[in-house]
C-alpha cells in the first residue's frame, strides 16, 4: 500500500497539500488508489467516534475528489441546520430521513446512474454505538445502480486513512460480506469496543441476494 501514499510534495492544489500537512502534524497518512470508474458507493468502517468526521473531511480534501454523503435530516434542520447545513452541503452532504420507507434506495441509485460523476460515501453501521448488524442500504444501492463498492477506513491504531480497496459485488451477500470483512480484519477505530461485526441481518442477507 506504500505506493498509494499521498505526499504533499507530489499533490496538486494548495488545499490538498494543506490537508495532508495538517493530518501529518498529528501523525496521520493518507493512502489512495484511483477510483475504478466515475460512479460508485463507498463504505466507511468502523464508525465509532465523532473524530471520524473531521478526519474524514481532511482525508476527502487531501484526496481531492467531490464525494457525496448522506446524513440524518436533523443536521440540516432548525438551528443545527442553520449553523452546519451550508457547510455540510458544500462538502457534498445531503439529508436522508432514517427509518422511513421513502424509496430512498431507488432514488439514490437513480441519481448515481444519471450523473456523469457520483461517488456516495456512507457508514453502514448507521451509528457510533455498538450494533450487532450493518444496515444493508449500501449493498442495495450498489447492486441497484450496478456500481463498484469501495471500502474506506480510518485506522486509529496505525493512523492511516485508506481508500484503496474496491469490489464488484457478486449478488451473493454471504460471499460479498466475507470479502468486505477480510479488508477490515485488522482495522481499528477510535473506540474499538464500539465497532460492530461486519455482517448483515440474516433476513437482509436474503433480500440483498434478491436485489
Amino acid at each position: 500500500m506504500q505506493s498509494y501514499l499521498l505526499k504533499p510534495g507530489q499533490t496538486k492544489g494548495i488545499t490538498r497539500k494543506l490537508a495532508l500537512l495538517v493530518l501529518g502534524l498529528f501523525g496521520w497518512k493518507v493512502f489512495y488508489k484511483p477510483l475504478p470508474g466515475p460512479r460508485g458507493v463507498i463504505i466507511v468502517y468502523p464508525h465509532t467516534s465523532n473524530w471520524d468526521f473531521p478526519i474524514g473531511v481532511l482525508g476527502k480534501i487531501a484526496i481531492g475528489q467531490r464525494f457525496h454523503f448522506i446524513a440524518k435530516s436533523s443536521l440540516f434542520e432548525g438551528i443545527t441546520g442553520a449553523v452546519f447545513g451550508p457547510f455540510l452541503r458544500a462538502i457534498g452532504g445531503a439529508p436522508v430521513e432514517r427509518g422511513v420507507a421513502t424509496g430512498a434506495i431507488g432514488r439514490i441509485a437513480e441519481q448515481i446512474n444519471r450523473s456523469d460523476w457520483y461517488w456516495l460515501a456512507l457508514a453502514p453501521e448507521g451509528t457510533r454505538s455498538l450494533r450487532p448488524y450493518w444496515r444493508s442500504g449500501f449493498y442495495h444501492i450498489a447492486r441497484t445502480a450496478n456500481v463498484p463498492l469501495a471500502c474506506a477506513y480510518f485506522d486509529f491504531r496505525r493512523k492511516c486513512i485508506s481508500l484503496t480497496d474496491y469490489l464488484t459485488l457478486t449478488g451473493d451477500a454471504d460471499t460479498d460480506m466475507a470479502a468486505i470483512a477480510a479488508i477490515y480484519k485488522d482495522v481499528q477505530g477510535c473506540r474499538p469496543e464500539l465497532a460492530g461485526p461486519v455482517k448483515l441481518k440474516p433476513e437482509e442477507t436474503q433480500s440483498a441476494e434478491q436485489a
